[in-house]
């Protein structure tokens, strides 16, 4: 029941922080785009933090058409990451999640992607839906910060989480067969 309050909470919280900046500075133009991102960025967090869902559903799973990250490298994905370089994000990042190569690190920095995955999945459709709500209100000239801040902070983000997602299954089940070796020989 307190999980159910908390999260009706944070959504009443998301609802009336977005119609606040609404009201305020309207739906057009960088600056709205910008915040409306920030601020689903930030409420959806803590809903994930708070939900802490079990990541159990096939989706979260390698596809055998994303061919080992392939497609995401034609997407460019390796520019986008370059980019989290640039801008500080990778270091600011570690610095605040440090990983080591171990079971318990790796296992939680995968389940990490997944909640980020949901997270920017939530943050895409609401966005999309101002996009739209935009362009038939106003003029899709009007929509274009929304939809390229959509791609740069949505669409890229759930792209780099299933690019890297199947690399640390890999990781993980090679120091599992690592240590599974290790205890046999003993």
């Amino acid at each position: 029941m307190r999980k159910f309050i908390l999260l009706t909470l944070i959504i009443l919280l998301t609802v009336g922080l977005t119609c606040g900046l609404v009201f305020y500075i309207g739906v057009e133009g960088f600056l709205f785009a910008w915040v409306l991102n920030f601020i689903l960025m930030m409420c959806v967090l803590i809903f994930t933090e708070t939900l802490k869902p079990n990541f159990v559903s096939n989706y979260y799973k390698e596809k055998v058409w994303e061919h080992r990250g392939k497609i995401y490298e034609k997407l460019g994905i390796n520019i986008f990451r370059k980019l989290l370089v640039l801008v500080g994000w990778e270091k600011l990042n570690k610095k605040a999640n440090p990983v080591k190569n171990n079971i318990e690190d790796l296992t939680h920095l995968e389940y990490r992607t997944k909640q980020s995955e949901l997270g920017h999945i939530i943050i895409f459709f609401i966005v999309l839906g101002f996009t739209i709500y935009v362009t038939i209100k106003f003029t899709f000239a009007e929509s274009l910060w929304l939809i390229f801040l959509n791609v740069i902070l949505n669409v890229y983000p759930i792209l780099l989480q299933r690019y890297n997602r199947p690399r640390l299954q890999r990781s993980l089940k090679l120091i599992m067969y690592k240590q599974g070796r290790s205890h046999s020989t003993h």
